[in-house]
């Protein structure tokens, strides 16, 4: 069962309930949203969602990956599928398939977004266009088992001061408490 726009928007809304200042940050996929954009697409080049994982340690530590084209560290994530059934099982299909880490060692720390980010992506293969990474976290004790050399050069276990965008650390250190 594909991730459908209904699906999108009852997250979207559950998640301004709770961070009601982002809503101007996302006023653009809500615009999409209403327009009635596909976007679960890939294909839809005005903007799509991703999906991304914040992946933490007993101790704290957050798990970072160095992506092979951007060749900088960055959280796991990607694009949804059509066979995922929500955008927290797409966060966590990502992060099996680029760290080896299944999901039966991984537990969700909720259902709502930890984060919402907006950013554009520069034309390169595709048009530019824009995504709306829906980021969720998880808890694990689990290590990597296997990146997927294809996407991720590394793997790092890092503090929490290493997540660059500075609403999600804050966000994740209080998630961590």
């Amino acid at each position: 069962m594909p991730v459908t726009a209904d699906h999108i928007r009852e997250t979207l809304d559950d998640y301004l309930a709770a961070h009601p200042d982002d809503k101007g940050l996302l006023a653009r996929l809500e615009e999409l949203l209403h327009a009635g954009a596909d976007l679960a697409s890939r294909k839809e080049f005005r903007g799509h969602v991703t999906a991304g994982a914040v992946l933490a340690d007993p101790t704290g530590r957050v798990l970072h990956i160095k992506h092979l084209t951007l060749n900088r560290w960055l959280l796991p994530g990607g694009h949804v599928e059509a066979d995922d059934s929500g955008l927290l099982a797409a966060a966590q299909r990502e992060l099996a398939e680029e760290t080896g880490i299944t999901a039966s060692v991984v537990i969700p720390a909720g259902h709502r977004p930890v984060h919402i980010d907006a950013h554009a992506i520069p034309a390169k293969d595709e048009p530019a266009h824009r995504h709306f990474d829906f980021r969720f976290l998880f808890r694990t004790s689990a290590y990597v088992v296997e990146l997927q050399t294809s996407e991720v050069t590394a793997a790092a276990w890092r503090d929490t001061d290493a997540i660059e965008d500075g609403t999600l650390r804050r966000r994740v250190r209080e998630a961590l408490r």
